[in-house]
């Protein structure tokens, strides 16, 4: 299968410094080679929101980075406005029905640098506004968390989901059934603030 692979560049500070985890969420993701053109695609991977990245073969050795190169989109991460180079991509991929798997959908998140970075979440959502069809696999949605229960063999009552986002931890968490912790040093810090 072949996809439009929208992810994180190899220098995003908030990812792995090393390509092991973008190579293990590929390879987790089956027999499937990210390419350029839309017309050679099936399907869109929203896992980040720095690039769309081609790669130049399907050897998907997870302790070895994979030859690839990467096409920038634009300024989104960090200004979260839809940049040409990424509504193009969208436009061309509705217009061909293409599904979309939003594998992390979060609005923002946090830098290490204290600033806002914008997430698949929003690709998504714009993708949807446009006249595209989303699947989605992540937080706050319930079937992320009963699989993260399932892989660490645990019941609910066990666990306690930790996470900075009312929207994707804590209801995710409620949904699930799952008792949470809302950190409030994260994206919603500003508005806490007049309450502490």
């Amino acid at each position: 299968k072949k996809c439009i692979w929208l992810t994180w560049n190899d220098h995003n500070t908030n990812s792995s410094p090393t390509a092991s985890a973008s190579n293990y969420f590929l390879q987790k993701c089956g027999n499937i080679l990210p390419v350029q053109a839309v017309d050679d695609a099936e399907f869109i991977i929203a896992h980040g929101s720095n690039v769309q990245r081609v790669l130049s073969n399907q050897n998907q050795n997870v302790d070895r980075p994979l030859p690839h190169h990467d096409i920038p989109l634009g300024s989104f991460m960090q200004t979260g406005d839809i940049s040409p180079e990424l509504e193009s991509i969208l436009l061309k991929c509705q217009k061909r029905n293409l599904p979309m798997v939003c594998a992390n959908p979060d609005f923002i998140v946090v830098m290490s640098d204290g600033s806002v970075g914008h997430m698949p979440g929003k690709i998504a959502r714009r993708y949807e506004e446009l006249g595209g069809k989303c699947y989605y696999f992540g937080k706050p949605h319930r079937e992320h968390f009963l699989a993260c229960l399932d892989a660490l063999g645990l019941e609910k009552n066990r666990v306690a989901h930790v996470g900075d986002s009312l929207h994707h931890d804590v209801h995710g968490a409620n949904v699930a059934g799952i008792d949470s912790i809302f950190v409030t040093g994260g994206i919603h810090c500003d508005d806490l603030e007049p309450f502490t």
